[in-house]
This record gives C-alpha cells, structure tokens and sequence, in this order.
C-alpha cells in the first residue's frame, strides 16, 4: 500500500516541480534585456526628483555631456577604479573575494547590508535593472554582468560607467560633475580632484556635503587620502605626486578651514 501511495505522489510532485522550473525560467528568461547593444548605443540618464530612481534610455545618438576616455584624465579615472573596482581590469564581470566577503557580511547582519558590486554589475543595474535589493535581482545583475564582459570590451564599459554615474543631485556624469565642483573639464582633473569625485561615488548626495560647506569632512579627507595612497600602489600616480596632490587645497576649499584643517593633523 505505501508503495502504491508513493507512486501514486511521485507523478504530481515531478509534474508540480517542472511547472515551477519552467515558470521560473520562463518568468527570468523573459525580464533578461540583450546587453549587447550597449556596444553601440548610448545611456540617456533623466533626473525625476529625489524620490525618484532616474529615467534611462538606450539611443544611437552621442548624448550631449557624454565623454570618451579619451577625454578624461588619466588620474581621475585610476582613482574611480580603484575606489570602486580595484580588480576590473582582472575579471569577467564579478569578484568572487568581493562576494565572499559581502555574503558573509549579509548573513551576519541578516539584511542586504553589503552590494560587492563591481563597475560592470553597477552599469547593468543602472541601465536594466530595478533598485530593489533582492536575491533575484542579484542573480540577475551577476548574469547580466558576465553577459556583458563577453559581448563588450572594458574600456566601453567604464566608458558608459563614467558617463552614467551619479555624482550628486541629478548630476550624471563625469562632465557635468568636473564642471559642477571644479569648473573643468574631465580631461583637466588632478589626482586629488579625481579622488574627491571617487569619494562621492557611494553616497553622492550625502558626501557632496564637503563642497557645499566648502571644506572637507573628516569623512572625505580620510577617504580622499586613502584613495590616493592606492593610486600610488596602483602605478597611477608616484610618491611624489601623492605628496603634492595631497598638500594642496581643493578649488572650492575656503582657504581659512584649509588652514585649520592642515593645524590638526
């Protein structure tokens, strides 16, 4: 009798377990956008207010502020890098030690507390993807990725991250930011100038408070300075160039907090 019994289940839950697979598939093959025409086509970012996640559309056509590499400093592109993706140039799309350490983080804290997320992940999820911190979207961003490294070469990918990444209230991109803190072009940016807009990158919203009060946190100095110790381990800078760049006062610095800033280090 139970072995009739089991028989009798065993169709329903084979049957029941290849619907869901199949919906699952279906549900997760049906949501995956073709990155390749990121080759081609270009991200057009639109600001919709504080509470809302920004417009972007794919278009053949150059966007106005948009910038080659070509035409950013070799120094504020080290410093993004490496605050943001020391390995980028090293993997196929994600960092298998970032995301060693971000899942034990995660479970530790029992939340989405960590995102290990590299260049190549941050531009998908800003060009395809929702906001939501969930473990299907991750799944998704991390295939997206690996997609993406495949099909596209990683300077056009850090092309499109530089030129998409928010700096700070609907400031999208790296040449609207050079203006907006420096009055510069992208091409112009010093070392420490580089390292200040790198800083932004996790919060821009809320580290941007250093320019609005015109002299840095301890927050950015800090970060700015560590940021440039590994420009100078990662070949981008020299020692001596991380001495000066890092004696020297930022444009929008009143000299008077620059002053008191240096008597208390």
């Amino acid at each position: 009798m139970r072995r009739r019994r089991r028989s009798k289940l065993r169709k329903p839950l084979i049957l029941l377990g290849l619907i869901l697979t199949g919906f699952f598939i279906h549900y997760f093959w049906s949501g995956i956008p073709d990155v390749g025409h990121l080759h081609s086509q270009f991200p057009l970012v639109r600001y919709r207010g504080a509470d809302e996640p920004p417009a972007v559309k794919l278009q053949r056509k150059r966007p106005p502020n948009w910038v080659s590499l070509q035409q950013i400093s070799r120094a504020a592109i080290g410093a993004v890098i490496v605050s943001e993706d020391w390995a980028f140039y090293q993997h196929k799309g994600f960092d298998s030690n970032q995301i060693k350490e971000a899942i034990k983080e995660d479970l530790e804290e029992r939340r989405f507390a960590r995102g290990a997320s590299t260049i190549t992940q941050q531009v998908v999820r800003n060009v395809y993807l929702d906001r939501d911190k969930n473990l299907f979207r991750k799944v998704k961003e991390l295939y997206l990725a690996i997609s993406l490294e495949r099909k596209t070469r990683k300077s056009r990918i850090l092309e499109v991250y530089l030129n998409i990444a928010e700096w700070g209230t609907g400031l999208y991109g790296i040449a609207p930011a050079a203006r907006h803190y420096f009055g510069k072009n992208p091409g112009e940016l010093t070392a420490k100038e580089g390292a200040f807009l790198a800083m932004l990158l996790p919060s821009p919203r809320r580290y941007s408070q250093s320019f609005r009060a015109r002299h840095l946190t301890d927050y950015a100095r800090e970060t700015i300075d560590s940021i440039l110790d590994k420009m100078v381990q990662a070949g981008y800078i020299s020692e001596e160039e991380r001495l000066i760049e890092g004696s020297r006062p930022l444009s929008f610095e009143s000299p008077l907090s620059y002053d008191s800033e240096r008597e208390h280090q």
